[in-house]
């Protein structure tokens, strides 16, 4: 492969899904098509979606997460030891409310058998000597922040009563897809996480005060997640990170992100050198 990260210019990798898809989806939640009827459209639309991709002359290809019904969920749901579920509500967005899924531990988690794994071998064969396929996966960091979001804290300190337990088992779950992806071919891994944005939002800081929780802590629990997870992978591994303003519809999630990232990213101290970059509406027009 002659081009690999760090490029000048790159994108999240994730699209808006084909109503097609949504219909497939739908239909073979509902019974009316099996698991092959559905693949095969999805397979469609990700080699459209993987041409168009290279026409516009980016130097990766991603299938779009046409896959997955959420940007982070459906990869979670792929661990052994978690299960899909539905809260009572979805994330809110200035009054916008989100599909109300979500996770919840069965047992031990592991990484084995990782289904994105195959995915990614689906995309890897539409490399060639200009593009390499990059493989989006949401941050270990946010799983740890979705295991004890709202109601989910209870089932999680059931099975997991030892938080740093938790954080090593997930951390290891992670890393073993990642070896995995590597096995398959993968070079590039994007680590998408909106945990930062959280936790610089003053709304969502004054309800984690009454907690007894400090920022630092929560700054510093998932720096050792994320760096855990990292910890002894292939030297030609490039791993980049997506930091999200958490975008629904065009809606923020969170404020003051802009202005305490840089901050925070000044006072912590990543294991692995990351690209951060801050895919939101940029105005500029990119040059060569």
């Amino acid at each position: 492969m002659s081009t690999n990260t760090p490029f000048r210019y790159d994108y999240v990798g994730s699209f808006l899904r084909p109503a097609e898809i949504k219909k497939a989806r739908a239909d073979y939640q509902e019974g009316k098509i099996d698991a092959k009827a559905l693949r095969d459209i999805e397979n469609k639309h990700i080699e459209t979606l993987i041409q168009k991709q290279k026409e516009a002359g980016y130097h990766v290809i991603t299938d779009g997460e046409y896959r997955r019904a959420y940007w982070h969920l459906d990869f979670m749901w792929g661990f052994n030891g978690i299960e899909h579920i539905e809260l009572e509500h979805g994330y809110f967005f200035h009054g916008e409310e989100t599909t109300k899924g979500s996770i919840a531990i069965t047992g031990k988690i592991s990484g084995e058998h990782h289904p994105f794994v195959e995915d990614y071998k689906f995309v890897k064969q539409f490399e060639d000597d200009q593009v390499i396929a990059k493989q989006t996966i949401p941050a270990p960091a946010q799983m740890l922040a979705e295991l004890y979001r709202g109601d989910n804290t209870k089932n999680t300190k059931k099975y997991y009563p030892d938080e740093d337990v938790l954080i090593a088992d997930i951390a290891h779950a992670y890393h073993t897809v990642l070896l995995d992806l590597y096995k398959a071919g993968c070079r590039n891994v994007q680590l998408d996480d909106c945990t930062w944005g959280m936790i610089v939002d003053d709304r969502y800081w004054n309800a984690k005060m009454g907690e007894g929780v400090s920022i630092d802590d929560e700054a510093n629990k998932y720096l050792k997640i994320n760096n855990l997870a990292l910890e002894d992978l292939p030297d030609d591994l490039i791993v980049n990170t997506h930091i999200c303003r958490g975008n629904y519809h065009s809606t923020y999630a969170c404020s003051g992100l802009m202005i305490a990232l840089p901050r925070m990213f000044l006072q912590k101290k990543m294991y692995r050198p990351s690209i951060w970059n801050l895919m939101m509406n940029v105005q500029a027009a990119l040059k060569p």
